[in-house]
């Protein structure tokens, strides 16, 4: 079972992005509307009321969701470069088909990173791309499925399982994580991580501190310290912030929660809430964190 139910991202053109992530990623549309005003405001993002949103799935049909909301581009904004939710990663069934398929002429989702070995983690080979929106894409395959704490695929292109939280200083936020929402946090590692070298013109051979954060032995979050010149996620005044904005998670475990929440419980409606209590949290990056009450579903067939 995994926490994890889905990442919001802002977008220029709603129907653009569905459409190529239908056309690329084989997701499908299962809830539009506009935002609603009390949901806008339990995000502190008045600004993004009545804009309008999507939720989409993966064809495997798994519980894990992309949600689309519209609102308007910034131009001096840049991935990889500011503290928050960083990037999307999805599991693939074959990370070099995935690759080919991004590579192809007419694609919106130019290949940023190939695929590649990662030094120590051995059940993982990721690649990476960036959409028209500034999304950063991670397609993952798990090339050991006996890794406890990992998934497996069940379509070409699932669902998402990890979210990745770009940090200032990584042992706060992890400690947060594991006092707030209780979760197991690992120990903090070094490792070459191209991404955030490549972004910060650093050397290659720079080491970054990672963590990972499981609940139930599955890993769905990782948090990344980000070096000294990465500051604050620009936007627009009372709207979400560009790039991804939202994490939400649904948690068994709610009622116990040692919190103090941003926007308290209330009930929601919709294909991403169903009817449940959903709050809203911040990390100490101020990113926002949406906790549904309740079981998680059966999401990725190693989870199950």
């Amino acid at each position: 079972m995994t926490l994890l139910r889905c990442a919001t991202h802002g977008v220029a053109d709603l129907d653009a992005a569905t459409e190529r992530f239908a056309q690329w990623l084989d997701y499908r549309v299962v809830e539009e509307g506009v935002v609603a005003a009390d949901l806008a405001a339990a995000w502190g993002a008045p600004a993004s009321a009545g804009r309008r949103y999507a939720v989409c799935q993966p064809a495997s049909g798994t519980e894990a969701f992309l949600r689309f909301v519209e609102g308007d581009t910034v131009p001096d904004y840049r991935p990889i470069r500011s503290h928050g939710w960083a990037a999307i990663e999805i599991c693939v069934e074959d990370v070099l088909a995935v690759d080919a398929r991004m590579r192809e002429p007419d694609s919106p989702f130019p290949v940023i990173g190939s695929p590649t070995r990662i030094a120590g983690f051995p059940a993982i080979f990721p690649m990476q791309v960036r959409g028209p929106d500034q999304e950063t894409v991670y397609f993952t395959q798990i090339t050991d499925p006996l890794v406890p704490g990992l998934p497996r695929a069940s379509s070409p292109i699932d669902a998402i399982f990890i979210l990745v939280l770009a940090c200032a200083d990584l042992r706060t936020t992890a400690a947060w994580f594991a006092e707030t929402l209780l979760l197991d946090v690992s120990s903090p590692v070094a490792i070459r991580y191209s991404m955030i070298s490549q972004a910060f013109d650093l050397p290659i051979t720079d080491l970054h501190p990672i963590a990972t954060a499981s609940w139930q032995g599955e890993v769905f979050l990782e948090l990344d310290e980000y070096p000294a010149s990465a500051g604050e996620r620009i936007g627009y005044p009372g709207a979400l912030p560009p790039g991804v904005s939202i994490c939400t998670l649904i948690v068994p475990h709610f009622a116990t929660l040692p919190v103090e929440w941003f926007s308290p419980p209330v009930v929601r409606p919709g294909r991403l809430y169903g009817g449940r209590r959903v709050g809203v949290l911040k990390t100490p990056e101020g990113a926002l964190i949406e906790v549904i009450e309740g079981p998680p579903a059966c999401v990725l067939a190693a989870t199950c």
